[in-house]
């Protein structure tokens, strides 16, 4: 017998012959993905053409998340307690903690678990008269403009678990990221561009790492993975042609390669093979809309002004935050930062100065950037960590030297813009920021009050992987709509 008759009888499997069954609809399919117009019907604006999820207005077309990687103190930003500082020294009484979980840097300190309170000063601004520390007095100008939620909690007390459940709704790993249930449930605004990006910058504080599972597609195609963008002369690796190719010759090889590939995809109908169709595609469309949507030379003075000289530094908080307004403004549908250095187990006085003064100004201009461009109101902007801080010591305080220790109970994060309620403080914690009094939200509120601004039921933005019904709330959240404008 021949080897290829013996190849062609290995590969007649049942499934083999029920994808055979199918080619005509994978043909449809693959064309789809070549041509992405070729069968699209004309769709409304603000309206989903994903099956199964009801259609209703969007507030927010994109969001950009700027979020603080290893947790900002609550008490040293948002969440002004004078109590504290009358306190100082005090064990946190039993009746507060209420048999918390604690962590093992301080579950069995010596000493007990000693209260301190901020030690930078605290002011009120804006209309609504918000709390605002001292070490962030650009945010503290555009308070009227944010929504400060002081009241949000999670389960997980370690950064991995935390930072894992904020970005894809799971504490374990293999589940889709919030960018790319975003990608799934509403594509891309631009063909050129990947609907979800991720930027990275590193503060002066103890840094938590990120890792590429926290921008991972999961289970769904990879199409919505996260594209990360790097801080050296190619943003994108490998999106140049090699040396020798020139644009012709690199889109005639993809014809070929193109071509390749739809004969494997005919003779093992696998959907791996359709992506990276998609995917070889998208790249050379990258080619030219990179360079051009992150090009700054064009920005005006008035521009690099607000942001501060720090954005004209690849890397930095301040030029991912001028990059990330440029990649919104471009169409891209989730822009995610990652920001380390916030973990202050110790010297935090010093150490979260520095962090403070790295974020601050961009922050605020990111805020005001989009809103004199008329896009804060279709673009949400969300700012925060994984967890708070505790309102004792870990360790002795010194010579008003001390830090905070992990605390999922209670903590403060801003959002801006996307059709969300400005001037807002919501949600309230006792005078210890430890325990949540009034309006509580959950991580996966969070979520589903971010979908909701999306025009997405996070009830129904669903996808079927091992038998089950997958999605980014799991099987909880509610839409917060004392949030929303």
């Amino acid at each position: 017998m021949s080897k290829e008759l013996t190849e062609y009888q290995l590969n007649q499997t049942r499934r083999r012959f029920l994808s055979k069954m199918s080619l005509g609809v994978g043909g449809v399919a693959l064309g789809s993905l070549l041509i992405p117009d070729l069968f699209r019907r004309p769709v409304e604006p603000d309206r989903l053409a994903l099956p199964g999820i009801p259609d209703f207005a969007s507030k927010a077309k994109r969001v950009i998340y700027l979020f603080q990687n290893g947790a900002p103190s609550q008490l040293e930003s948002f969440d002004y307690k004078p109590l504290l500082e009358k306190m100082v020294g005090e064990n946190l009484p039993d009746e507060v903690r209420g048999g918390q979980r604690l962590t093992g840097f301080t579950a069995n300190q010596p000493g007990g678990l000693p209260l301190v309170g901020s030690f930078t000063g605290f002011k009120q601004y804006g209309a609504s008269g918000t709390w605002v520390s001292d070490l962030f007095p650009h945010t503290a100008r555009i308070v009227d403009e944010l929504c400060i939620v002081k009241s949000m909690h999670t389960e997980a007390i370690n950064h991995d678990p935390a930072l894992t459940f904020f970005q894809t709704g799971a504490q374990q790993g293999n589940r889709p990221s919030m960018g790319s249930w975003l990608s799934y449930g509403l594509g891309s605004e631009n063909s050129n561009l990947p609907a979800f990006t991720v930027l990275i910058s590193r503060g002066k504080g103890n840094s938590q790492g990120v890792y590429a599972k926290l921008w991972s597609n999961g289970f769904l195609d990879p199409i919505h993975q996260g594209v990360q963008f790097g801080s050296g002369e190619d943003p994108v690796l490998y999106l140049k042609d090699p040396k020798g190719m020139g644009r012709d010759e690199r889109r005639e090889m993809l014809d070929k390669l193109a071509q390749l590939n739809q004969w494997s995809y005919e003779e093992l109908y696998d959907p791996e093979i359709a992506a990276k169709i998609q995917q070889y595609e998208m790249a050379y469309r990258m080619q030219t809309a990179v360079p051009e949507t992150l090009d700054i030379s064009q920005e005006p003075q008035s521009v690099i002004d607000m942001y501060g000289e720090d954005c004209l530094t690849p890397g930095t908080f301040a030029a991912n935050c001028l990059m990330a307004r440029k990649l919104s403004e471009g169409g891209v549908r989730f822009v995610q930062l990652y920001h380390q250095g916030w973990d202050q187990h110790v010297n935090l006085p010093k150490e979260i100065t520095g962090q403070a003064m790295d974020v601050d100004r961009a922050s605020a201009a990111l805020v005001m950037d989009l809103k004199q461009r008329g896009l804060l109101d279709e673009t949400l902007v969300v700012w925060g960590g994984e967890f708070g801080r505790t309102c004792f010591s870990q360790g002795p305080i010194t010579k008003g030297n001390y830090g905070r220790d992990h605390h999922p109970r209670c903590f403060s994060i801003w959002m801006a813009g996307g059709g969300i309620k400005p001037g807002l403080v919501y949600g309230e914690t006792d005078d210890f920021s430890y325990n949540i009094v009034k309006d509580p939200v959950h991580v996966h509120d969070f979520h589903a009050t971010m979908l909701h601004q999306l025009g997405l039921d996070h009830e129904k933005l669903v996808y079927k992987h091992l038998g089950r019904r997958f999605r980014l709330t799991d099987v909880a959240g509610r839409v917060v709509h004392d949030l929303l404008a």
